[in-house]
């Protein structure tokens, strides 16, 4: 909190898979705030991901959390862009599955299923979600006024 920077939550947020509170505005926040306090300074966000409740091929193949996760922060991304931020790159966390730091191997951050005991790896919905967004530069992603 050297930054007078507070840490809150709201019952009302989406926990993710870790029991970490996710609320996308607080990212287009913060990127105002970096933007005021750095101004003329591009940003890039080098990681952004949840975990999400995908232990399996099938919850893989149609994990929404994550998806919706991806997109709700993505959005506020552009926000802050229209509003003057210069962020110049976005990152997702991570493209596989793979090991935790602190959980090992049993919570997952990847857009592709990784099989650790075949090695296999298969796209996830919310990986083919944002191969579409990338392609579309965004467009895809309906802004709320």
């Amino acid at each position: 909190a050297d930054m007078n920077v507070d840490v809150s939550t709201d019952p009302s947020w989406r926990k993710n898979f870790m029991g970490w509170s996710t609320n996308s505005d607080g990212c287009r926040e913060m990127l105002l705030w970096i933007s005021k306090r750095y101004p003329g300074i591009p940003i890039v966000i080098t990681e952004n991901g949840t975990s999400e409740d995908d232990r399996n091929l099938e919850a893989a193949k149609h994990d929404v959390g994550r998806r919706d996760y991806f997109e709700g922060y993505i959005r506020a991304c552009g926000e802050a862009i229209d509003m003057g931020v210069q962020l110049e790159g976005y990152f997702a966390w991570s493209l596989m599955d793979n090991f935790e730091w602190e959980y090992g191997y049993t919570k997952r951050f990847g857009i592709c299923y990784v099989d650790f005991e075949t090695l296999e790896r298969t796209p996830k919905s919310s990986g083919l979600w944002y191969r579409e967004t990338i392609r579309a530069n965004g467009s895809n992603i309906l802004r709320v006024a």
